[in-house]
């Protein structure tokens, strides 16, 4: 069957039921919580253009590759761009955060909740409260803990965020979830600046999304539907208890990666129960062990993204993925390969 027409008013009640699906996904009731047209970084890229204007401070913790990619759009926008650094796979401490927004005083503060190239969970839990003492908006990466991880848009205070489909939420990638709180559309709403990207302008999309719908650009019809899907499967196991599965199903393969003798490269504490590195042991061939696994087995892990490239793998148990009898082939699979190596 073709797809509906954009302005179909069978697709606007799928817009509605998709945004109502989001809102629960992140726990929020942001009335700007939309899909955005492309993959993540498109949705990364919306919060940046539309929260940030030429000479804005913007200070980004930069703790592994996708903390680089927010530097580097920011600064794309005119941002006069600032960096906290912290070694890959390590987190920021309250503290830390406080001393960075009192030397650097920014209109945005940029963090990535899961960093996916370090599997490390950032807290989140009181940034909010130091940004309202320090005037600025906290924006936040959740592209792989959105579906996987606890992450309360709300409750926690995030301005904005960004997430992605074929992570936490088992969507084909090629649209992006995005939401903007009442903070940061003042801020749009008080620019002195036209937004730079006219596609991702919220200005002009919120009038498509929201009661005017006026078009704006032909939205990907498929992949809305597909999302709608995935998020009502989502809502149908009940978010608590798909945060519950992903954190079960990591501790499994934690449990069993020790008992291979093979460490992970984050503090439990602060590990992601949607990805997890694995510190690839010394005179091991990681490419050769990754092929194999993908020739042999039929089974894909990924390698190390920037600074860890070449020192670790990382496993991914995210949505429908996140499964029992995915882990225990997994371990099988690296204990046989392993094996063979030595």
């Amino acid at each position: 069957m073709p797809p509906v027409g954009h302005l179909d008013p069978r697709f606007i009640a799928l817009m509605n039921e998709v945004q109502t699906l989001l809102r629960y996904a992140w726990q929020t009731d942001n009335p700007m919580t939309i899909p955005m047209s492309g993959t993540g970084s498109a949705a990364m890229e919306a919060t940046l253009a539309n929260a940030v204007e030429p000479g804005d401070v913007v200070l980004v913790g930069v703790k592994g590759y996708f903390g680089h990619r927010l530097v580097d759009m920011a600064g794309r926008y005119g941002a006069d761009v600032r960096k906290l650094i912290k070694p890959w796979g390590q987190v920021f401490t309250l503290d830390e955060l406080r001393e960075g927004l009192e030397t650097h005083r920014p209109a945005v503060l940029a963090l990535v909740h899961a960093e996916t190239s370090t599997g490390a969970r950032q807290p989140l839990e009181g940034v909010a409260e130091l940004c309202r003492n320090f005037n600025c908006l906290l924006l936040v990466d959740t592209v792989t803990s959105l579906g996987g991880v606890p992450l309360f848009i709300d409750e926690w205070g995030i301005d904005l965020a960004y997430s992605c489909s074929q992570k936490g939420l088992s969507c084909p990638p090629g649209i992006s979830p995005f939401t903007m709180g009442a903070r940061a559309l003042e801020k749009l709403h008080q620019r002195r600046t036209q937004v730079a990207n006219w596609y991702l302008d919220i200005s002009m999309l919120s009038k498509y999304w929201g009661d005017e719908r006026t078009y704006h650009h032909t939205a990907p019809i498929n992949m809305n539907y597909a999302l709608r899907e995935a998020l009502r499967l989502v809502a149908q196991e009940g978010l608590t208890a798909c945060w519950e599965r992903h954190q079960a199903n990591a501790e499994l393969l934690w449990e069993g990666l020790a008992d291979l003798g093979l460490e992970c490269h984050v503090e439990q504490e602060f590990r992601l129960p949607t990805l997890t590195t694995v510190r690839i042991p010394e005179g091991v061939d990681g490419k050769a062990v990754t092929r194999k696994l993908l020739d042999d087995y039929n089974m894909e892990i990924g390698g190390g993204l920037g600074e860890l490239a070449g020192k670790v793998w990382r496993i991914g148990l995210m949505g429908y993925n996140s499964r029992r009898e995915n882990v225990e082939q997994v371990l099988h699979a690296l204990k046989e390969v392993l094996g063979d190596s030595k």
